[in-house]
C-alpha cells in the first residue's frame, strides 16, 4: 500500500522530483509510487476525496517551495511506529536546497484530531544525481506465503 506523502520523505528509497509548468512531480522507488504538487495557484479542495497523498498545491518563497497538503486518508501512519495522520490533518512542507549536495525539508503536521497542536520536523537529505530509479513493489517475487500454514490454537491435537 503507498505510505502517504509524509513518508515519502522518511523512507530510504530513491526520489526524482520533476518542476514542470503547473506542477511539481515527485517519483519514489517505493511500490512506484508518485505524487504531484500544483504550482498553478489553484486553492486547495474545500471537500477533498481522500487519498494517500492527499491534494497538494505549492508557491515559492524566495528558493523555498512551500507546500501545503490536506485531504488525506483517516487511517495514515507518519511513521513506522504508527503515529497517525487523519483527514483532519495538514501538512506544510517548506523544501529547499541549501546546497549543491543537500536537500532539507521542514515538515509541519497540523492534526487536531490526533495531536494537541502543530508540530515540526526538520530532514535533511543528500542529493544523488547520478543514480537511476528502480522499480519495487512490495510484494514482487514474494513467495513466503506458500510456505505458512493456519496455526491451530494451543491445545489443539494436530
Amino acid at each position: 500500500m503507498p505510505r502517504g506523502a509524509p513518508r515519502i520523505w522518511t523512507d530510504d528509497y530513491y526520489k526524482r522530483i520533476f518542476q514542470l509548468p503547473g506542477r511539481v512531480i515527485i517519483l519514489t522507488e517505493r511500490n512506484m509510487q508518485y505524487r504531484q504538487i500544483f504550482t498553478d495557484g489553484r486553492a486547495l479542495p474545500k471537500d477533498p476525496n481522500p487519498t494517500w497523498n492527499g491534494n497538494s498545491t505549492a508557491h515559492w518563497e524566495g528558493d523555498t517551495l512551500v507546500v501545503e497538503t490536506t485531504g488525506f486518508r483517516d487511517d495514515l501512519w507518519l511513521d513506522a511506529s504508527g503515529n497517525p495522520l487523519t483527514e483532519q490533518g495538514k501538512m506544510t512542507e517548506r523544501i529547499r536546497r541549501p546546497n549543491y549536495g543537500n536537500l532539507e525539508i521542514e515538515i509541519t503536521i497540523d492534526d487536531p484530531k490526533a495531536y494537541t497542536a502543530p508540530w515540526t520536523v526538520k530532514l535533511n537529505e543528500p542529493l544523488v544525481l547520478d543514480s537511476e530509479l528502480l522499480d519495487y513493489y512490495c510484494l514482487e517475487n514474494e513467495r513466503d506465503s506458500t510456505h505458512m500454514r493456519d496455526q491451530a490454537p494451543i491445545g489443539t491435537p494436530q
